[in-house]
């Protein structure tokens, strides 16, 4: 069985009388252990696929189901625990609290799972070693360089160990030596197995994929090209 299976996913957005079609009919299939990219210029549909993926929205039509679990089906608040348990996202824009120290940004995922305030510092510790942060735990967003931000990112992604790591344009707001980086801990983390999903339009990002699936008005056009 595919950790990620849709089938004929259709999304409409009422955009007053009018109706808009950002996905029209969305067959996917994505295994446990792939490193995918999802591409496509703007408007193509990427980003309202990703959402459906990611729990963000449902479907107007058609089935999805992740690991086993029909999510389709699902209510609002029932999304939002499988998005909790199940994804892991990584933003362009790294969507921290400037407030919070990185140490704190890292564990608060961990709040919702009643785990021990001491465990869950020993394993946002954990993960933020692992990208190379240990140094930094007490800094802020704000004191850190963009790439700096963005592993803290995927760090807190990862915290919960999520069936998926979802990434949109992880790197569209740095540097290439940054982006760069960011990109091989990607590659790290599916060569220890778990499954990451890349939403780009920069080719170069998507060569580091494994599997290219392009989108293009709504339509997967190709998705078994090898990168």
């Amino acid at each position: 069985m595919p950790l990620i299976e849709t089938t004929d996913i259709i999304k409409d957005y009422d955009m007053g009388k009018v109706k808009v079609r950002a996905l029209n009919g969305i067959n996917l299939s994505i295994e446990k252990g792939e490193f995918v990219a999802i591409m496509g210029p703007s408007g193509s549909g990427k980003s309202t696929l990703m959402h459906i993926i990611g729990c963000l929205d449902s479907p107007s039509e058609g089935s999805y189901i992740l690991n086993n679990l029909r999510v389709s089906d699902l209510r609002k608040s029932e999304l939002a625990s499988i998005r909790n348990k199940q994804v892991g996202f990584v933003f362009q824009t790294f969507n921290l609290l400037p407030h919070l120290n990185i140490l704190k940004n890292v564990e608060l995922p961990l709040m919702y799972g009643g785990i021990t305030y001491k465990e869950r510092i020993r394993q946002a510790k954990e993960m933020l070693a692992s990208v190379g942060l240990s140094d930094r735990l007490r800094h802020k967003p704000g004191e850190l360089s963009g790439g700096q931000r963005q592993r803290v990112a995927i760090a807190r992604a990862m915290v919960n160990n999520p069936a998926i790591l979802l990434a949109d344009e992880p790197t569209g707001n740095l540097d290439t030596q940054s982006g760069g980086d960011i990109l091989s801990i990607f590659n790290d983390l599916h060569a220890k197995g778990h499954t990451v999903i890349i939403v780009t339009h920069d080719l170069n990002v998507a060569s580091r994929a494994n599997r290219v699936i392009r989108i293009i008005d709504g339509k997967i056009v190709d998705g078994d090209i090898a990168a």
